[in-house]
């Protein structure tokens, strides 16, 4: 059963004139694709779920941005990203209908994240990341902080 988020429906009214039929040309396709999809807002942007994030979907002032949780690990992955690994959007700047996809291609990407999303199939861990550095306190400011009555108590 396909559960719609009334606050998808208003991000896409309060997005831009130019993203409203893109927005909804996007949502319509994840639903025909996944009946059980689920959407939310998160990071103040759609999100689909189904058995864990899925896509996601956002309008920015002069463009629009689709992309999979998984991405990585799909079988277009290098097609999708391009430059943009990391980041949302995956299909880059979307500024039209035009600039989709066509609709077949969309729904078999939804379906190869439905199956990564049924086989449990997690992400690996990014590569290069640095643990965090301890912040150092001068011991001179640390001084200063205590002997300051504000400073202390929080």
């Amino acid at each position: 059963m396909t559960q719609k988020d009334p606050r998808v429906d208003a991000y896409i009214k309060n997005s831009g004139e130019f993203a409203q039929p893109i927005l909804r040309h996007l949502r319509n396709l994840v639903h025909a694709a996944c009946p059980k999809v689920e959407e939310t807002i998160k990071w103040g942007f759609p999100n689909f779920e189904y058995k864990g994030l899925m896509c996601n979907m956002a309008a920015f002032k002069q463009h629009c941005a689709f992309g999979f949780w998984k991405t990585r690990l799909m079988k277009d992955a290098k097609d999708m990203m391009g430059q943009n690994a990391y980041g949302m959007g995956h299909l880059g700047k979307i500024k039209s209908l035009s600039d989709l996809p066509a609709d077949k291609k969309i729904k078999q990407w939804v379906w190869e994240a439905m199956k990564l999303n049924d086989d449990d199939v997690k992400l690996p861990e990014r590569k290069g990341r640095k643990p965090a550095t301890p912040l150092v306190i001068p011991p001179l400011l640390q001084k200063a902080l205590l002997n300051n009555k504000t400073a202390a108590t929080r």
